[in-house]
Order: structure tokens, then C-alpha cells, then sequence
């Protein structure tokens, strides 16, 4: 089984600007709806399968992020548990994403 990597906002901010990563951000929906990485898919536990079936378990680069980095860990290592074998886990979360890049959010 494959282990989630840690990943800095400014090491997922360059690859995010290549197109590399696909992002899965675990927040509840009202928290996500006011702000979250342009593109992310609000993971949850209803759609979780959804995504997984969604996705390229050998291609697709899977970032996740959650409130402040802690979350994020067990929902990384669980998405190693369903296949896929790069996933990191972003340090710091959206607290600290939002605090580096705040024009770069997206809200719905």
C-alpha cells in the first residue's frame, strides 16, 4: 500500500499552476463554499466513491486539504487505501492557503 507524501501550499501552489494536481477539499460545504482552491472537488463522505471511481489511480496526483493540515492526513492515507499512488496531504490547509494566496480562492 501506498503512503500520502506532505506537500508545502507554495510546492502545491507551483504544481497546481502546471495543471498536475487534482484537489479534494474535505471541509463541510459551507466553509468550502466560501472559499476553497479554484477546481476542487468538495469531498465528502456521500461522494467519496464517486470521486474514486472518477479518477486514474495511476495518473491522477491527488492533493487533499482540509481546515489546517490534520484532517487531511487520514483522508489522504485513505484514498492510498482505495488505489491511488500519489496523494499528499497540503500542510498547513486552507487556513494557511488562504493566507498565502486569499486572491487566488474560489467561492460558490
Amino acid at each position: 500500500m501506498t503512503q500520502f507524501q506532505h506537500i508545502s501550499i507554495e510546492q502545491a501552489h507551483a504544481r497546481l499552476q502546471n495543471g498536475e494536481l487534482v484537489v479534494a477539499d474535505i471541509r463541510d460545504a459551507r466553509s468550502f463554499a466560501m472559499g476553497h482552491i479554484k477546481g476542487a472537488f468538495n469531498l465528502n463522505n456521500d461522494n467519496a466513491a464517486a470521486f474514486v471511481g472518477q479518477q486514474d489511480k495511476q495518473q491522477s496526483v491527488i492533493l487533499v486539504a482540509c481546515y489546517h493540515g490534520a484532517s487531511s492526513q487520514s483522508a489522504a492515507q485513505y484514498l492510498c487505501t482505495q488505489g491511488f499512488e500519489q496523494v499528499y496531504s497540503l500542510d498547513g490547509g486552507m487556513t494557511a492557503w488562504a493566507s498565502q494566496y486569499p486572491t487566488e480562492l474560489e467561492r460558490s
